[in-house]
């Protein structure tokens, strides 16, 4: 239990020091250009997009507590730019909790493909294929297991996708850190 308060408490701290409070800025701006550059929408359900990048960016180098309100913020951000529909906190609370995960996993941990692979499937079963289509199904009236197969094949297909651009992102951002 204490290591868990260590964690959140040093990822906590890591907002005090006003350089990664302007990092966590640029790469809110980057999430959003990339929201509206580069998302792919399959069908109505499933899209593909890049702008989850800057998040896992924010939640290697700062911790879960960090990448959970970045994630949060964002989100809602990203909405009161752009909405779409009636707001559902049910989005939002699905990006803390992957902010909670990839955070939990990724920071102050090497850069390494276990370790990506691993956060990169806890994400995908638990929000995106559970509680994302759990979502979906309460909002559009859609059977859950009827929308179920497309989005576990669509997140089985991307699993190796996701895991090698998370993989190639941190380790130009630990190239540029290091460079500084």
């Amino acid at each position: 239990m204490q290591k868990i308060k260590k964690l959140y408490s040093d990822s906590l701290k890591e907002l005090s020091v006003t350089r990664n409070l302007v990092f966590c800025g640029l790469m809110a701006a980057l999430a959003i250009v990339l929201n509206y550059t580069t998302s792919i929408y399959i069908t109505p359900n499933i899209r593909i997009g890049f702008s989850g990048i800057p998040n896992r960016i924010v939640e290697y180098m700062f911790g879960p507590a960090i990448g959970a309100i970045f994630g949060g913020m964002l989100d809602i951000l990203k909405y009161i730019l752009k909405p779409s529909g009636a707001f559902f906190f049910g989005y939002t609370f699905n990006v803390i909790v992957a902010g909670i995960i990839y955070g939990s996993i990724l920071y102050r941990r090497p850069v390494q493909i276990r370790y990506i692979l691993l956060a990169e499937f806890l994400v995908k079963a638990i929000v995106n294929c559970f509680l994302n289509t759990l979502w979906l199904s309460l909002l559009n009236g859609n059977a859950f297991m009827a929308i179920l197969p497309a989005r576990v094949i669509k997140n089985i297909i991307m699993l190796p996708i996701d895991t090698a651009v998370i993989y190639f992102a941190l380790n130009l951002v630990n190239r540029i850190r290091r460079s500084l």
